[in-house]
């Protein structure tokens, strides 16, 4: 018997379609796994599905595909976007209303990455579980 190494949900999300329908859905998804709302590593993901998702459809100006995997160890994030352009953290001031992004995915995950691929980019955030209340 072959034992499956993890397990993922994928959605597509248009240009057209609100960044809030990702959060939804990945909240959802965050659910089925054990991660409920009052998890702060649940609210983490959720921030950076918000910001990966808003970066890939005014930056890149692209549908995005919203992968999340979790594989015993870490709950991959993924979102993929079809701008071959690497992202490129920038400083905001104070008063900027955006630029901040990149700069709050590596604040809440324990670690990302970025691939550049002929038909775009994929950025790849790990978030480990939640640890038990004592």
């Amino acid at each position: 018997m072959t034992r499956l190494g993890a397990v993922g949900r994928a959605r597509r999300l248009p240009l057209s379609a609100p960044v809030s329908d990702g959060r939804t859905w990945a909240r959802n998804h965050l659910r089925t796994l054990g991660w409920g709302r009052d998890t702060p590593v649940a609210d983490a993901v959720v921030l950076a599905v918000s910001e990966l998702l808003t970066n890939a459809h005014i930056h890149a100006r692209s549908d995005a595909e919203l992968v999340l995997t979790w594989d015993g160890r870490c709950l991959h994030l993924s979102v993929h976007d079809h701008n071959p352009a690497l992202p490129q953290p920038r400083t905001s001031g104070p008063e900027a209303t955006g630029g901040r992004g990149l700069t709050l995915v590596a604040a809440v995950a324990d670690h990302w990455q970025t691939h550049s691929y002929a038909d775009g980019k994929t950025i790849t955030a790990c978030f480990h579980p939640p640890r038990p209340t004592e």
